[in-house]
């Protein structure tokens, strides 16, 4: 029995390749997927990983999208003279998630963005990825932006 042991363990050392007490390279394996219930990953540091630009995708209001709704924007960015005002948020991929339009409205204290996205009218039955995506759109103000407050018009 202890022979058939040992015999085992040599022979099972010597399928992968490493004898006793030797230490084995470093391995850079992705994890696949037999099943559409099981998740695909792949390294840190592979090609498909990728870092978002820092301002966005640019982004213009389309209009005509059906389902639309108020979506909350991440950051506002004032142009150097305060007249225009980038607005950067994430989103996902069209045509399930298209920018429809951008309502700005001004007081004396505040300039209030809502962004409102929705899916594209001629989209049809498609299935969109869930990927997570940065955008931006530029607006304009009707007079400098100077002391007042930029608020998101879409809810908490």
């Amino acid at each position: 029995m202890t022979a058939t042991l040992v015999t085992g363990s040599l022979l099972l050392t010597m399928a992968c390749g490493n004898t006793p007490g030797t230490a084995t390279a470093t391995s850079t394996a992705t994890a696949t997927s037999t099943s559409p219930d099981q998740p695909v990953t792949a390294p840190a540091n592979s090609a498909t990983a990728t870092t978002p630009a820092a301002g966005g995708s640019p982004t213009r209001p389309k209009g005509g999208t059906v389902n639309t709704r108020k979506v909350r924007w991440e950051k506002a960015r004032p142009s150097r003279d305060g007249r225009r005002l980038t607005i950067t948020w994430w989103s996902g991929v069209e045509p399930c998630n298209v920018l429809d339009r951008v309502s700005v409205r001004e007081t004396a204290k505040r300039v209030t963005v809502t962004l409102y996205e929705g899916l594209a009218a001629d989209a049809g039955d498609v299935a969109c990825i869930e990927i997570a995506l940065r955008k931006s759109t530029t607006v304009k103000l009707k007079k400098p932006l100077g002391h007042r407050k930029i608020v998101d018009g879409a809810p908490r």
